[in-house]
């Protein structure tokens, strides 16, 4: 196997590469269950408690109210164990779950490792409509422009 291996980005309109993976208690979680129930807002980020990662972590939590009632469910990806992902959510009162992506599975499928044979994924969002389709993209650095764009995203997806 290369290690190069890895899937093109995701664009709008594509269908969502089916992945499954354990968060955080070891719990499985496919996306998969979730088709035709909910839109899914499928976000990947490069480590458990750093600056710009809480930020945007944070920002999701505080904004759960509203994508809850948009019927939108957050799944956080990280190559981080689930053993890291519990002490994140904990210290930073996290509502919705992280997947534990330690062999870079779930990342390869979306195309964000950050490079070939690194265990860090690059940051980058997927609303998912419940079709599971694939609604926006934001692929950038900045956790306040992912914020901001997946804020206008779920009120889109709404409509």
């Amino acid at each position: 196997m290369t290690l190069n291996a890895h899937a093109e980005t995701p664009k709008v309109g594509d269908k969502a590469p089916a992945v499954e993976g354990k968060d955080q208690d070891g719990k499985p979680w496919k996306l998969a269950d979730q088709t035709g129930k909910k839109a899914i807002l499928l976000y990947f980020y490069p480590k458990d408690d750093t600056p710009g990662c809480t930020k945007q972590a944070c920002g999701l939590r505080d904004r759960m109210g509203d994508l809850k009632k948009d019927g939108i469910e957050v799944i956080g990806v990280s190559f981080d164990s689930s053993e890291s992902h519990k002490a994140f959510i904990a210290k930073h009162n996290l509502n919705f779950p992280l997947l534990a992506d330690t062999d870079g599975k779930i990342a390869d499928a979306y195309g964000v490792r950050r490079e070939a044979g690194k265990n860090i994924a690059r940051r980058a969002s997927f609303l998912i409509d419940k079709d599971g389709k694939i609604a926006h993209v934001t692929d950038v650095p900045s956790a306040d422009v992912h914020l901001t764009e997946m804020k206008d995203a779920a009120a889109k997806l709404k409509k």
